[in-house]
């Protein structure tokens, strides 16, 4: 018991602790600089599904991007849309904008499999309907593709109005957490996938994934760092979007995510193989000990109370109740704008511990599906 005690705290410590302090000293000691500049051909591609009523302000806020319109292809994408998306999208055809409408909803992998390899550009950048980018997010975006061994650049996403809620709250310290973490792998070499609401792609590196992948923007970048590119953090390309705004909420895109995590691993087993992925201890440490978390802390709760007997453990005990206990008031406020300091990280951190639970019986039944129904606005 002892043994499965201190190794489940260990292994919880190094994952969420350790590895973030491990990959920023790597950063300090031995960064791994890139070239920036110049100006390449560019498309942006917004995959949308029934987004009619924010479509135009998408493709006007790309026209407005500070970058060379004759060096920028706009693409929208309707993916089965049944509001009248792509008509509206087709509006902008006089000013350069084109449209692709699929007649039946299929996902975005296989949307992106259709059109990037007709793209005109040299650099292709992702977007979504629902997020807007910074003005020189596209130049900042796309600078580091000057250096030729980098092949996928993913940006920063930016959430605005965390702290009403303690699940907006939260949500927005462990983002910040998360890109703390990307900037450090970036400096030392690459991240591990991408932000899917802004990153980019040297089109050529390109090739086509399942149709049914769910976590298309972690599976692209890591083709790519497989064929031996850089896969690049860049702070300054910034898209901006809202966290969520109630629990619920919150927990269904988490358990997509997970989910297609599961699924990542389980295809591509070379992820694992310290030989075939030079990123593996970033992988393993930063995705993979993550998945694992729900059962370490069950172990670490069931030794715990067999160890009570030992002052320590008793201790040991009594920190583990008073954690849940914050995450217990934290559910209890959710929602609400009642701020008690320090309740939102132990909510939000069992909320995602939970969600990875939920995400892993689903990958095992087969029951995530690689569309996505989005929240309402």
């Amino acid at each position: 018991m002892e043994l499965i005690f201190w190794l489940s705290l260990a292994l919880l410590a190094y994952a969420h602790v350790g590895y973030p302090a491990l990959i920023a000293a790597r950063a300090r000691l031995a960064p791994r600089p890139h070239r920036r500049g110049g100006e390449p051909t560019v498309s942006a591609v917004i995959v949308a599904y029934n987004e009619a009523a924010r479509i135009s302000a998408r493709i006007e806020n790309l026209r407005a991007l500070d970058y060379p319109s004759d060096r920028l292809e706009i693409v929208v994408a309707s993916d089965g849309s049944s509001d009248g998306t792509a008509e509206r999208a087709r509006a902008w055809e006089p000013d350069g904008v084109t449209v692709v409408a699929f007649e039946t909803r299929r996902g975005k992998p296989a949307v992106l499999n259709d059109v990037v390899p007709k793209l005109r550009g040299e650099i292709v950048v992702m977007a979504d309907a629902r997020q807007t980018f910074d003005t020189r997010a596209l130049r900042a975006l796309v600078a580091p593709f000057a250096d030729t061994a980098v092949g996928a650049v993913s940006g920063e996403l930016i959430l605005t109005s965390g702290g009403a809620t303690h699940v907006g709250e939260g949500v927005g310290l462990y983002w910040r957490y998360e890109k703390f973490i990307r900037r450090h792998e970036s400096l030392a070499d690459s991240t591990v996938g991408a932000t899917g609401a802004i990153y980019a792609i040297r089109r050529a590196l390109f090739a086509p994934v399942p149709a049914d992948t769910i976590l298309d923007d972690v599976l692209i970048p890591m083709t790519i760092v497989g064929r031996g590119y850089r896969v690049l953090f860049e702070a300054t390309a910034r898209a901006y979007d809202r966290p969520a705004a109630t629990a619920p909420e919150e927990f269904r895109r988490k358990v997509r995510t997970i989910a297609g995590t599961f699924q990542l691993f389980a295809r591509n087993r070379w992820l694992l193989s310290p030989r075939r992925n030079r990123l593996w201890l970033q992988t393993v440490s930063h995705k993979g000990l993550r998945l694992m978390s729900p059962l370490l802390l069950g172990a670490l709760a069931a030794s715990n109370v067999l160890l009570v007997e030992a002052p320590l453990y008793r201790l040991a005990l009594g920190a583990q109740l008073a954690f849940y206990g914050a995450a217990l008031v934290g559910a209890l406020t959710r929602g609400t704008r009642v701020r008690i300091p320090f309740m939102s990280v132990p909510y939000v951190f069992c909320l995602l511990n939970w969600a990875t639970t939920v995400a892993f019986l689903r990958f095992l039944a087969g029951r995530q599906r690689v569309t996505w129904d989005k929240a309402a606005q």
